[in-house]
């Protein structure tokens, strides 16, 4: 099937298919689908920003993704997944959608040269992590300098690192890492926490958290290969000192990759997109969302394939449903 738009000499015709199923992002999220939708003879399109494979491009070693008994480079895996969604089929395309049209079938999406129509649209384009905006934080990302505790925090088993952050998440990551680090340094520019009280509490009572407060972080320090301490300043009077650690944790936020979304689907306050509970539907019919962008909980590389996994089947059944 194809929309056919004549140019303005009214004599070049020119067809746009229309896909069955288009997925934006190339994360382990849109790579499941891409997988599911292919092995249905869906022939999925995908399309990919600036960073094919999202946040897991940047981590050296995946311990935690189910199937690699002695762990995976994250580059290794989205090349895998990626390798695997392709022989059922799925197409892999560049294309940064700066415009969509979700008002009618088939739905619309505008990249800088290019229109795409598609009878549905998954999209699963991640989050990325809020940062300090130091370039030692770029050149030691992922050699010390991390945003989940939970994927990486076992590296750092009877060292000293620190936590960035003043919410619920930097008490949790702090809590957590003290099961398997010597210290954790729980370092915040302000006098007093925007953590619920019960999670405070945790790492008030914890020994092994020394708190920080109202201290800034000038610079994180290492020897080309790794982290070896951070540089923090005291924001009320001003002087700096060096701590020693290993590890860097981040907890300072993320950012759903939903900005040319958020007027025309439903998000919340941060830009996650909603989806139906037990679903990965929007309240856009036939468009789907899939991993971070709509997973501000939990935010790992398996939860985002198997809602990448959910959305490919819902995104079937949605097509049967319309006779296709």
């Amino acid at each position: 099937n194809c929309v056919c738009s004549n140019t303005l000499d009214n004599i070049t015709f020119m067809a746009t298919p229309i896909h069955d199923v288009i997925i934006l992002g190339t994360g382990p999220s849109g790579l499941t689908a891409a997988l599911y939708t292919g092995r249905a003879t869906l022939k999925p399109l995908v399309l990919h920003g600036n960073t094919p494979g999202g946040q897991l491009t940047t981590t050296t070693e995946i311990e935690n993704f189910p199937g690699f008994e002695n762990g995976i480079d994250g580059n290794e895996l989205i090349d895998t997944m990626t390798k695997q969604a392709q022989r059922f089929g799925a197409e892999f395309k560049y294309g940064e959608v700066k415009e969509v049209d979700f008002t009618s079938q088939p739905l619309r999406l505008k990249t800088l040269d290019t229109e795409f129509l598609t009878r549905t649209l998954i999209i699963s384009t991640g989050a990325r992590p809020r940062k300090l905006g130091l370039e030692s934080e770029e050149k030691y990302w992922s050699k010390g300098v991390t945003s989940c505790a939970t994927c990486d925090g076992f590296f750092y088993k009877g060292q000293d690192v620190c936590v960035i952050g003043g919410g619920d998440s930097a008490m949790e990551e702090a809590n957590f890492l003290t099961r398997m680090c010597k210290k954790v340094y729980l370092i915040h520019r302000r006098d007093k926490f925007r953590a619920s009280k019960i999670m405070a509490d945790r790492a008030f009572k914890n020994e092994k958290i020394e708190i920080l407060y109202n201290t800034g972080i000038e610079e994180i320090l290492g020897d080309g290969k790794k982290v070896t301490g951070v540089r923090i300043k005291d924001v009320e009077n001003g002087t700096t000192r060096d701590i020693v650690l290993q590890g860097v944790f981040l907890a300072i936020g993320h950012i759903p990759n939903t900005g040319v979304f958020r007027d025309k689907i439903t998000c919340d306050e941060e830009g996650y997109i909603i989806t139906e509970a037990h679903s990965t539907k929007t309240n856009v019919p036939g468009v789907f969302a899939a991993g971070d962008c709509q997973d501000h909980t939990f935010r790992q590389a398996i939860t985002a394939a198997g809602t990448g996994c959910m959305a490919a089947i819902e995104a079937e059944r949605y097509l049967e449903a319309l006779g296709q």
